[in-house]
């Protein structure tokens, strides 16, 4: 059966479709007001972008959310979990530091910004969901103590895992980082040293000391490696990648497992994702990459694989931008995840997201 995503462009010419008027409308006609108990604890999730990103969600838009979650009768939090790599998110103090760089405080929220998994992110539960994986999986803590979540998410291209939306969100995004290096288990990169200029980037921003220099190349410990892909992401010589072929569908899978442990024992959870400023790279990078195609607009459903179904047709229906990391898949119709990462199998989050109970790919599509 079909799951019900509705739809708003972000097209304005009056106030009633300003992207602020569009968050409020969806936000009713998914009836997300239904998910909240009255008086009861209600998680915003969201991605508040590495320091030097600024694709990330707009705090104006989260409050939103916070005012309507209120009007609702529940009692908002916003909240966001740290980071396994080293950066500007790795622990709650630079963390929250961030937040309120980039907006993300009371004063413009009306609602608390928290770290669900504490200080140093060992603030967690383990969730049982009993699946090919994880019989087990590791959610923040305050992340399972809230009754209902609202999930907003900045669709874009990613990496690894192909793109970014609900599913990534909730996976990545309520683990702590014990839960993120579970999903990166079985990614281990690999060193062109043919490319490697020994610059040593990767070595500094390797979250568990696991790079040197020798002989004038990167060299990796495994035994130390988490294959979190922060070394990837940064290699400056694209000199470092993954054996895609034998360890991507294992690293998605799991990653979707992690995804249906952070909905679990929720009275409900509502989604939506923001097809606005779709970047080749997930809001982690220290930068902001011209978007890949035009903005499309704001989905919202209840359902977080038919949210992301459909995310990812309307970004393949837009003809791409010239010019952008997007070299290949430019024409409508064209995957444009695989025009910028040619290796990821991003669909597997949609097909193994049905096949594990977390939703459906089917949906029906209702425009505002």
């Amino acid at each position: 059966m079909a799951s019900t995503v509705y739809f708003a462009r972000v097209n304005a010419g009056s106030k009633d479709e300003s992207v602020i008027a569009r968050v409020r409308q969806l936000f009713e006609a998914a009836q997300f007001d239904t998910l909240i108990e009255t008086d009861a604890l209600t998680a915003i999730k969201l991605h508040v972008g590495e320091r030097g990103n600024d694709s990330h969600l707009r705090p104006e838009h989260v409050r939103q959310v916070v005012e309507l979650v209120k009007a609702s009768g529940g009692r908002p939090f916003v909240t966001d979990t740290n980071t396994l790599y080293s950066g500007s998110r790795h622990d709650a103090i630079d963390h929250l530091a961030t937040a309120l760089e980039h907006g993300f405080d009371y004063a413009v929220l009306g609602a608390p910004f928290i770290i669900s998994d504490g200080l140093v992110s060992d603030h967690y539960q383990d969730v049982r969901i009993d699946k090919k994986h994880f019989d087990m999986v590791k959610i923040a803590g305050d992340i399972v103590a809230a009754p209902s979540m609202i999930v907003m998410s900045h669709f874009k291209a990613h990496a690894m895992a192909g793109f970014g939306g609900a599913i990534k969100n909730l996976a990545m995004g309520c683990a702590p980082s014990a839960g993120k290096a579970d999903q990166h288990k079985g990614m281990k990169p690999i060193v062109d040293v043919q490319k490697c200029s020994s610059c040593g980037v990767c070595m500094g921003v390797c979250p568990r000391s696991a790079i040197t220099i020798e002989g004038g190349v990167s060299c990796i410990n495994y035994d130390r490696c988490v294959g979190c892909g922060e070394c990837m992401a940064m290699c400056e010589t694209s000199s470092i990648s993954y054996d895609w072929e034998h360890d991507l569908q294992r690293f998605v899978e799991m990653l979707t497992e992690y995804a249906f442990g952070a909905t679990v024992g929720k009275r409900g959870v509502g989604y939506l994702n923001f097809l606005l400023q779709i970047t080749p790279d997930c809001d982690c990078v220290p930068w902001s990459d011209a978007p890949i195609v035009p903005d499309v607009g704001i989905l919202a459903s209840t359902d977080p694989v038919a949210v992301d179904a459909a995310s990812v047709d309307l970004v393949n229906g837009q003809r791409g931008i010239p010019g952008t990391r997007l070299v290949n898949n430019l024409e409508p119709g064209e995957d444009k995840f695989k025009g910028v990462w040619s290796e990821t199998q991003g669909s597997i989050q949609i097909t193994y997201g049905e096949k594990i109970g977390l939703g459906t790919g089917s949906y029906e599509l209702v425009e505002l």
